[in-house]
């Protein structure tokens, strides 16, 4: 039995003449849609499978999604013949071109084999000398496949052969994806193994003795970004040290640029010896054979880079642009050693860099070394490890996923550089850096996916709704660098059969019950306006952690993104009214600054032209003409006419709309600057280094912000049911009602158990929207009790869809931006929602 083994991600290419089962060992081995048939694209471009003249199309359709496929990192495998050369360099050409390992397996059977099948087969027409012919292009072919580009070629020899074999995928050798952490990872160490050692124990290693390794009592994995060699005093001990690492499983290690060069010196190759390597080889001849044997060895098997935790870290030496990640040859190696140069030199005859980091755009952190700087920086989500210790700098380390830097400085200057650390050349017309506030139209325009981890997936914005989100932006919203977070919608509950009730809290119960949640908190939805603040201690935090510079330390926005008061001075004053307010929390949290998820209230204090136009009007309307209409009405049956019925539905008519203008009467009341308006928050939505609303249950939330004692701060009552007990319902079920019997809206039934992560990745509703009777005036107009049965029909499938996918966007903007992502990552998902807004939903939900 002949066991083959492809790698997962490659071109795998058929070999074998025409009936030597290429086609049923494909079938048999790989699944429908990896394998690209010739006939069949002969088939897609001519109606005939077996029309010759329409080869040439069909293989530029096959090498077209073979391509496609490759470049979404798809295995592809191409039954053809490839009998002749120019067929098999076309398909090993497109492999190089999408950087994938290509494969070639030869399906051998002899000449009579072949004929005889194609005889009892009517569409296959040419004779056996076409047979013989391919026989012989092959017979010709394989002493030379090996040295055509195939990492490998397997020959499968005779039908039993070929019945016998199994094919099995071998993964990447980079693809470390299924290892979460946590990871320490190291810059680069140029010998100083000094500086290593105390790098190691300021992390919380313990060092074995005599360099033979270290261990983490948290199971931490060392994970290094290469140059560990050179220009330092102790090139042997920092080998010794993480080969043993390696060795024990403690760490991983990529190659860097001076490893590749030693390890050609040390295979006696021909190779300038400066830049450290000098120093590495004449401490080396110190050592003795074995080690340098297992030296060379070790550097030799490094490989360029790792996919480690799913896929979210990256880590290569001078880095890696996102096509690169997890594929395999030259271009992409030649890349992670010394990044993308424009193979120009600049004025120290150094090689210019091109900076690939500044347009990178990708979900996975990049982390890397190779080009000195003098402090590590984040830029779009990459970040340089290499603070030149052998020149004096410092050692640095990243703690993921944590992002903490760890570094020690250097304990002399043990090799002068060339250049001052931080004087790095970028490519002519390229800045150095991309300001990490500045947003640009390509991070949001068109048709996009946006990656988020809180609902297993990609969430897709069209370009129609990202136009409009981009209307909204441009023209109203809020200086972005404040505008880290809009709140998703809400849906209500599927729709009460009870008599006069278009939505009761027992649909809500029941279905966070059949969701398996037992533990639910009822919230108070307040008569206001849904406001975003992010509040900071003091115009130097807004500098520092949102790079607002107008001398602002915060700002309250609507839901879709727009200032909340349209004069700044009152702006400010809120804002330093809420910071009052609000320092004992601060104070609690060890965070100066706060994103707070709020009401503002009343709801006349941001609506009241809306209220004017579209309630106030309808119910002046309904208060001047349905008095008149009942008068004559009154008259008439007076008169004897029969208009008992319609005169009953006017009276009914009259005491709805004064029911609707009392609803709406009810959430205004008089203001006179900030006299008059209150804030309630419910939940504290991200704070310095963490997100609860992520991470932390609703509980938490209401008992922090339970510590705020302000004439402004109004609070959220609420309470908590278990919803195994029908007492605990039905008392719930009475709040509701009481609030609502007062004028009130209703209430928001949220899980108190799961947290908010733990929902977005269940795919349960973070939260259920219940409105009173009266409330729904507002909604549904004066006289909807007398429609309910039209009403009751109405669809929630996209509300609940589009309330699902916002709350993940959130989610996903609230923790880019406690992990300090810069502003367009934090600004991508909050434009998503904006975007997902304008998807067409009945605005009454």
């Amino acid at each position: 039995m002949t066991d083959i083994s492809v790698p997962a991600l490659s071109l795998v290419v058929l070999v074998g003449v025409s009936g030597s089962g290429k086609s049923t060992f494909a079938a048999h081995h790989f699944a429908p849609t990896q394998v690209l048939s010739s006939d069949f694209c002969r088939g897609l471009v001519a109606d005939d499978e077996n029309d010759q003249a329409a080869t040439r199309d069909a293989f530029d359709v096959l090498l077209y999604i073979a391509g496609t496929r490759l470049r979404r990192g798809l295995l592809t495998v191409v039954d053809a013949t490839n009998v002749q050369r120019e067929s098999r360099k076309a398909l090993v050409d497109l492999a190089k071109s999408h950087d994938v390992l290509v494969d070639a397996i030869v399906v051998d059977v002899p000449d009579e084999v072949a004929i005889e099948r194609n005889a009892t087969r009517p569409d296959r027409g040419f004779g056996s000398h076409v047979i013989r012919r391919q026989h012989k292009d092959i017979r010709r072919s394989l002493p030379k496949l090996g040295r055509e580009g195939f990492r490998r070629v397997h020959v499968l020899t005779g039908v039993d052969e070929i019945a016998a074999a199994t094919v099995s995928t071998e993964k990447a050798w980079t693809d470390k994806r299924e290892l979460t952490g946590p990871f320490d990872i190291i810059g680069d160490v140029h010998g100083c193994r000094s500086e290593l050692q105390t790098l190691l124990r300021e992390l919380g290693w313990t060092l074995e003795p005599e360099g033979g390794g270290a261990s983490h009592p948290e199971g931490r994995i060392a994970v290094f970004v290469g140059d560990l060699v050179d220009r330092g005093p102790d090139t042997p001990g920092v080998l010794r040290l993480v080969m043993g690492m390696v060795a024990a499983g403690t760490a991983l290690c990529v190659s860097g640029n001076h490893e590749q060069k030693l390890a050609r010196a040390m295979h006696g190759r021909k190779v300038a010896t400066s830049h450290g390597l000098q120093e590495s080889l004449d401490q080396l001849a110190a050592e003795s054979d074995d080690f340098r044997r297992s030296a060379h060895t070790f550097i030799d098997g490094l490989i360029s880079h790792y996919e480690l935790d799913g896929g979210n870290l990256v880590v290569a030496h001078a880095g890696l642009k996102e096509a690169y990640h997890g594929r395999a040859s030259a271009r992409v190696r030649s890349f992670a050693l010394y990044g993308d140069t424009t193979g120009e030199t600049d004025e120290y005859g150094l090689p210019v860099r091109y900076p690939w980091a500044h347009e990178y755009r990708g979900r996975a952190m990049i982390v890397y070394g190779h080009t000195p700087v003098p402090e590590t920086e984040w830029i779009n989500n990459t970040i340089c490890l290499d603070t030149g210790v052998v020149f004096g700098g410092r050692l640095t380390a990243l703690r993921y996923p944590s992002k903490d830097i760890v570094s020690v400085p250097a304990e002399q200057v043990w090799f002068e550089p060339v250049r001052s650390l931080g004087t790095g050349s970028a490519a002519p017309g390229h800045p150095a850096q991309r300001d990490p506030t500045l947003l640009s139209i390509d991070d949001v325009a068109g048709t996009r996916h946006i990656d988020v981890r809180y609902n297993k997936g990609r969430i897709k914005v069209r370009e129609e709704n990202a136009a409009a989100a981009l209307e909204i932006m441009s023209r109203f919203a809020v200086d972005p660098r404040w505008l880290v977070y809009l709140p998703p919608t809400m849906a209500p509950p599927a729709t009460s059969d009870l008599d006069g009730y278009l939505e009761h809290p027992a649909q809500g119960f029941a279905e966070f019950a059949a969701a398996g949640v037992t533990e639910i908190v009822c919230e108070e939805k307040h008569m206001g306006s849904r406001a975003i603040v992010v509040l900071a201690r003091d115009a130097a935090t807004a500098v520092k952690r949102f790079g607002v510079t107008d001398g602002s330390s915060g700002i309250v926005y609507t839901r879709t993104g727009r200032p909340f008061f349209d004069d700044p001075a009152r702006m400010s004053e809120f804002v330093a009214r809420l910071r009052t307010a609000c320092g004992p929390l601060m104070d609690d949290l060890g965070s100066p600054w706060l994103v707070l998820d709020c009401e503002l209230l009343p709801w006349s204090a941001k609506a009241g032209e809306l209220i004017r136009s579209q309630y106030a009007s309808v119910g002046a309307a309904a208060g001047a003409a349905l008095p008149e209409a009942i008068a004559a009405l009154e008259r008439a049956a007076a008169r004897g006419l029969d208009v008992g019925d319609l005169l009953t539905r006017t009276r009914a008519r009259a005491d709805n709309a004064r029911r609707f203008r009392e609803a709406y009467a009810r959430y205004c009341w008089p203001v006179d600057g900030l006299e008059g308006v209150r804030l309630a928050p419910f939940q504290i939505l991200a704070c310095e280094g963490r997100a609860p609303a992520v991470a932390e249950p609703h509980s938490w939330h209401l008992a922090k912000l339970a510590m705020l004692d302000d004439p402004l701060i109004a609070e959220t009552r609420h309470q908590f049911v278990d919803l195994t007990s029908d007492e605990s319902r039905g008392a719930a079920t009475a709040w509701w009602s009481g609030l609502t019997d007062a004028g009130g809206e209703g209430m928001v039934v949220k899980p108190l158990g799961p947290t908010p992560a733990e929902l977005a990745h269940r795919r349960i509703q973070p939260g259920i929207k219940v409105r009173g009777q009266e409330y729904l005036r507002i909604i549904y107009g004066p006289d909807y009790t007398e429609q309910l049965d039209v009403l009751r029909d109405r669809s929630l499938g996209r509300k609940r869809s589009m309330a699902l996918r916002e709350h993940a966007l959130g989610l996903e903007a609230l923790t880019r931006l406690t992990e300090g992502d810069p502003l367009w990552r934090v600004h991508e998902p909050v434009f998503a929602v904006l975007a997902l807004e304008s998807e067409p939903v009945d605005p009454r939900l």
